[in-house]
Order: C-alpha cells, then sequence, then structure tokens
C-alpha cells in the first residue's frame, strides 16, 4: 500500500510541475520544445514494449500483457500526435508562396 501511495504523489506532484513549466514558457520556444518531447515519448514507446515484454513472458500475467498493450498504444498515439502538431507548427512559419515537395 506504501508503494502505491508513493506512486500516486510523485504522479501528482509531475503533474503540478508539468504544469506550471509549460504555462512559463514563451511561444517562440513550444516548436524546439515539442520535437525534444517527441524524442522522449519515443523513448516511452522503447520502454512499454520493454515492459510488455516481461509481462507476456511471466506466467498468468494477463493483466500486466493488456496495460502494457495499453501503454504502447497510447505512448504511439503521443508521438505521431506530436510530430502532427510540429509539422503543422512549422508549416505556419512557411512564406504564403512555398508549397511542400
Amino acid at each position: 500500500m506504501g508503494e502505491i501511495m508513493l506512486l500516486i504523489f510523485v504522479f501528482v506532484i509531475a503533474g503540478f510541475l508539468g504544469v506550471e513549466l509549460i504555462s512559463k514558457v514563451p511561444s517562440q520556444l513550444h516548436t524546439p520544445l515539442m520535437s525534444g518531447t517527441n524524442a522522449i515519448s519515443g523513448i516511452t514507446v522503447v520502454g512499454a514494449m520493454s515492459a510488455t515484454a516481461v509481462a507476456v513472458l511471466a506466467p498468468s500475467s494477463t493483466v500486466g500483457m493488456v496495460f502494457g498493450i495499453i501503454a504502447i498504444v497510447l505512448a504511439a498515439i503521443n508521438v505521431v500526435g506530436g510530430y502532427l502538431v510540429t509539422d503543422r507548427m512549422l508549416g505556419m512559419f512557411k512564406k504564403k508562396g512555398d508549397k511542400k515537395k
């Protein structure tokens, strides 16, 4: 029970810290920060795949396997969505006459 409370505490503190940090970032830095965040999210996908592989190898680990698959799907959506948003933001800086090749 103590471990779960500690993990919940760390999650809540990380949430508050994330909100504070994001609200202080000037708008000119959002695009570079999004690219860096996407790279970190890619690492999250690798971690989720590793955790799922361990859960698959363990006997009677259906819950771990399901949570691992959910983690992989959510992390992949986060990576793809982040790159789409970054591409759209970078497109806003192009001149009107420039066409995408």
